[in-house]
């Protein structure tokens, strides 16, 4: 059986996995009351903030190559998740074509100015900042505005401009810096990861989006991305129990990188993204809500978590039976 290690810093209070989702009835109901005297869920949380490495604003690019792996949702959950850990986030959505990062955070409608206004001087920078009324230390940047052209000049050199722009703003400089990358490997790639310092690359468990992944990979070292991340979305355990999906660590033993989360597949992705309202900001979160907020951590931490196989029986379990408890 499949086991992720380590999934959460160790915590003597904090009862194990294997405790929560195979004990009698009598612990889950004791869980059930933690549940419902605070608002988030408490057993899988750290009691402590986490601790910011490297220096700031930290630039990071979220790729992958082969579109509908979940970069987007990537982009929007993780943000939320920094934003929700106290640090200072500028989420910018790079995909000019197709932008889509104001719709699953649910502000389309406040985007009033583009960075294509602030290039042109029609706006300031600080105008097309998109608050989030929810978290004031959360702001969407977006390229450009639906169906508007780009002007040939825009590339790589006009986005590093912004983003040492929000660098250098005096009343908030951002911790860190998200960028969503288009789908791709053309001149909407280039333009997006040529700010960055940092990589999270999301593929999912099949041989198509992993082919990409590696050449997405081999470009990101080309241009000088040496921290390169990957985020392994959409995994189902009984398709991995079947041998119908290749388990975390064939993908991670394919694509030789550190491994920053692993998310389950969760219907209720669907529902976030139509709704406008991250997975993170579930109450109670959810399985892929939960997995992200702890991708978030390890971002923050420069951690990462490794995929071991483990030769033992299977256990019924869910999703958290495959981490170790």
């Amino acid at each position: 059986m499949l086991s992720l290690q380590p999934l959460l810093p160790i915590n003597p209070n904090r009862p194990s996995l294997k405790t929560l989702f195979s004990c009698p009835s009598k612990t889950l109901t004791n869980f059930t009351s933690i549940s419902k005297s605070r608002k988030i869920l408490s057993v899988l949380q750290w009691n402590r903030r986490p601790q910011l490495s490297g220096p700031t604003p930290r630039v990071v690019v979220v790729t992958s190559g082969k579109g509908g792996v979940g970069k987007t949702t990537t982009t929007a959950n993780l943000s939320l998740s920094l934003a929700r850990l106290s640090f200072s986030v500028v989420a910018i959505d790079a995909d000019v074509g197709l932008r889509n990062l104001d719709l699953l955070l649910g502000l389309e409608n406040r985007v009033n100015y583009t960075a294509l206004d602030v290039l042109n001087g029609d706006a300031r920078l600080d105008q097309a900042l998109v608050r989030d009324k929810r978290w004031p230390n959360f702001r969407l940047l977006c390229i450009s505005k639906p169906r508007s052209k780009l002007p040939l000049g825009f590339g790589g050199k006009a986005l590093l401009w912004l983003v040492d722009a929000l660098k250098s703003q005096p009343d908030s400089p951002p911790d860190f810096i998200l960028i969503d990358c288009p789908a791709g490997i053309d001149a909407g790639f280039i333009t997006a990861i040529t700010p960055a310092n940092e990589a999270i690359l999301v593929t999912t468990p099949d041989i198509t989006s992993l082919r990409d992944a590696d050449r997405v990979t081999g470009l990101l070292e080309c241009d000088g991305i040496k921290d390169i991340k990957m985020m392994v979305n959409r995994v189902r355990t009984d398709l991995i129990r079947g041998e119908d999906m290749m388990s975390v660590l064939d993908v991670q033993e394919m694509l030789g990188l550190a491994l920053l989360g692993v998310i389950p597949e969760d219907a209720e992705v669907i529902r976030s993204t139509n709704r406008g309202y991250p997975l993170v900001l579930n109450k109670p979160p959810t399985l892929a809500g939960l997995a992200f907020e702890q991708a978030a951590w390890r971002l923050v931490e420069q951690d990462s978590m490794q995929a071991v196989m483990l030769e033992e029986e299977p256990r019924k379990g869910g999703f958290f039976s495959f981490f170790g408890g």
